[in-house]
Order: C-alpha cells, then structure tokens, then sequence
C-alpha cells in the first residue's frame, strides 16, 4: 500500500525561514508596484498625460548596438530581466533543495500551476472565439501569470496570517508561471531571429555555467557575463527577458563544504531586493499607464478585454484548484487538517492578479496595434483588481481560523527564536 502524504503540511524550519524572507521582500516590493501602477494610471489621465506619454517613449541608448530604445522598452527588455533572473534563481532553489526536489512533494504544485497556466488560456481562447474577436487570439498568454509581488501585497493587506505553507504554494505558483511565461514569450512571442547573435547569447551562458562549477567567486567578472548575454539575447530576436532566467537556472545553488552560502542564494539576497524594489515598480509605472480620456466604452467592454479578465479570475482559480485537487485524489494525499480545499481555492482566485507578466506578454502581443494593446492593458488592470477583491473577500471569512493558526505556528515560549511547533 502506498505511503499516505499530506498536502500543504508544515515546511521544514530551515526552508519555512527562506521562504518568509522572501515573501518579506516580495510585500514591500509589490506594495511598492501599486503606488507605482496608481501613479502612472493618475498621471496618464491627466492634464499632465502627454507628458508621461512624452517620458515611456523617449528614446535612449546607443543605435550601433541596435540598443536605441524607449524607456518603456528598457523597463520591459532590461529591468524585468532582472526579474526573471531572481525566479530562475528561486526555480533553480527549489528543484535542487527546496519544495520541487522531491518528485512526491513537487507534483501538486507544478500540476496546480501548469493547470493554472493551461485553464486560463483554453477560456480566454474559447471566450474570444465566442464573442467574435478572431484576430485578438493572439493574446492567448496573457491571462497564464501570477504577480507575486502584487498578490503577496494583497495577502500583506487581507491575509497576512496565511498559513506558511500556503503562502509556499503561491510562491511556487508564480515560479513555475514565471518559467512557463518565459517559454511563452521565447516561442510565441518572439520575431526576427538572428543565428549569431543567438550562439553569443548561448556562448555566454555557458561561460556562466563554465565559471560557476570552477567555484569563480568574483561577482564583476559575473555580471559583465551577464550583460553580453542580454545584449545578444535581445539581438538574436528571442525576448532579452529569457536571458534572466536562463542565467538564474545556470547558477550553482548547492554549497560546497564549509560554505556558508551558495552562489545562487547570495545572488538572490543582493538583486531580490532590487528587482522587487525598483524593476518591477519601475516597469508598472511605464506599462500600466492606460489613458481613459477618449476612449469609448467599446474598448473597455471589448472581446480582448473580457476574454482576459474571464482567463484571469476564472480560469486561474478553477486550474490551480482543480489541478491540486485531482493529484491529490488520484494519489491519494491527504490536505492537512488544518485547512480545507477553499483555502487553496483562495490562493486559486489571488493567481488571478496577472499584472506584471501579463502586461508584458500583452505588449508583446499587440505592439504593432495601439487599440488592442490598451484593451488588453484594460484587462489585465480590470482582472487583476477583482481577482484580488475576490480573493481579499474569501480570505477575510477564514481570518480567524488563520489567525488561530499562526499564534501556533509562531508560539515561541522559551523565547530561543525556534517555533514551539518545530520541538514538539
């Protein structure tokens, strides 16, 4: 007979510490991407809005190296490549020593978020179709990703006494999404590719890799590395964000003995707080930027639109639930005891809150079609605020019962900083 496993039961201590850290950084960091989205939506609305088209559009960077682009370019092709160089970072982490380096403890999870993936883009797909927008199919990824720093700034807000373990799994709902999208955007949404300069980007990475198991320690020598991978990366027409997380799932994660830390976890430490502090509000504030005045109600009711939003808010949810559900049945695990299937149908709905990645697939998508681009930023704005009410919503009928939950899980009578819990 089969062992019987738990579901969403308690980390073990050293990787429940990891993950906390994290999230601290990621709640700041999406605390940080609102003001940063509310700032560009008021400004793009104002007297003052020419202005801020003015500023996303200005053109910097030298034309030699094909590098002469908007600011809204940089945010998308530079910043967020730091971005998904700490998800390549934290995918990495956990396929080698973390949640997903057990094939037994890693199939929820990764089925949960490649039916939250999978869902979201059938509905969109099949609404789309419906309502008649045939051209607009080409949006089909943009409902696939979860924004971490936005959902970990709800959770901050309506649930911040989520059980750990809970707020574990959304993490590795958003990094196995950020790998997804990452796929998406390298195959789909990619155009004009270049030989050379692809086998320069290859050529980098492996230098990476190269320097990294001859234990190089020297951080300079990594990040010029780094740089010439993007450069070329974005030159062979393949999205320059793949080579943020290429170079993330190249970097040594285990430590050698008598180290103190790895690579990957010290990289992780010194660019997570740049990339949630300042890359990802940075980009919100140039993409989210959508200007209302003068736009009909068509463009906010459109096909595109309401496609998105039905892949965000329902989709999301019904996939990530219903794909934890089914391995859970057919492997006949168990949810802990201490929860129930609509916490995670709550972590489900706050999926939903796509922003980042799905602004960024959204201009991919329709970067030569001005009036679908806006409809697609509509929606995703639109479907990111009501997955996060909806879930803000469900979370608040379970806060007592979490909040129960964590003074057990953070009691710490004898005051030696170890939960209570972990010396039972």
């Amino acid at each position: 007979m089969s062992e019987t496993r738990t579901v969403f039961d308690r980390l073990p201590l050293p990787e429940r510490n990891r993950i906390l850290e994290a999230l601290r950084q990621e709640t700041v960091g999406g605390a940080l991407l609102l003001l940063a989205a509310v700032v560009a939506l008021v400004w793009a609305n104002s007297p003052w809005r020419e202005g801020y088209s003015a500023l996303v559009n200005t053109v910097v960077g030298p034309e030699a190296l094909n590098l002469d682009l908007t600011l809204q370019t940089w945010a998308a092709d530079g910043l967020l490549a730091v971005f998904f160089f700490v998800a390549g970072l934290e995918l990495k982490h956990e396929l080698v020593v973390g949640t997903l380096s057990k094939p037994a403890k890693a199939v929820v999870p990764v089925v949960a978020a490649v039916a939250g993936m999978v869902v979201p883009a059938v509905l969109f797909a099949v609404t789309i179709t419906v309502l008649g927008d045939t051209e607009g199919r080409s949006g089909w990824g943009i409902p696939m990703a979860t924004d971490i720093a936005f959902a970990l700034a709800v959770l901050a807000v309506m649930g911040r006494r989520l059980p750990v373990a809970l707020r574990a799994f959304l993490l590795t709902l958003a990094v196995v999404d950020d790998l997804g999208a990452i796929l998406v955007i390298a195959v789909f949404y990619s155009d004009k590719f270049a030989l050379l300069p692809f086998i320069g980007a290859v050529a980098g990475c492996a230098l990476w890799w190269f320097l990294q198991q001859r234990r190089v320690g020297s951080w300079p020598v990594f990040l010029l590395i780094g740089i010439a991978t993007w450069v070329f990366m974005h030159d062979s027409g393949i999205h320059a964000t793949v080579a943020g997380v290429a170079l993330g799932l190249l970097t040594r994660v285990k430590r050698d003995p008598g180290e103190e830390i790895s690579p990957a976890d010290r990289y992780e430490h010194a660019v997570r707080p740049i990339s949630a502090g300042l890359c990802v509000p940075v980009f919100a504030l140039t993409a989210a930027g959508v200007t209302f005045v003068g736009l009909g109600g068509e463009a906010i009711t459109s096909p595109l639109a309401i496609a998105i939003v039905v892949g965000l808010v329902v989709g999301k949810p019904l996939g990530v639930l219903g794909g934890a559900w089914l391995i859970a049945r057919f492997t006949r695990a168990s949810l802990s005891s201490s929860l129930m299937w609509r916490d995670v149908a709550a972590v489900g709905i706050l999926a939903g809150v796509g922003f980042t990645v799905s602004l960024l697939i959204g201009e991919l998508a329709f970067e030569d079609d001005l009036v679908r681009g806006t409809e697609a930023k509509i929606g995703v704005l639109a479907a990111s605020v009501l997955a996060a009410l909806i879930a803000s919503a469900a979370l608040l009928q379970r806060g007592r019962h979490y909040a129960e939950l964590y003074a057990e899980e953070e009691a710490d009578v004898d005051g030696d900083g170890v939960p209570d819990a972990y010396q039972r």
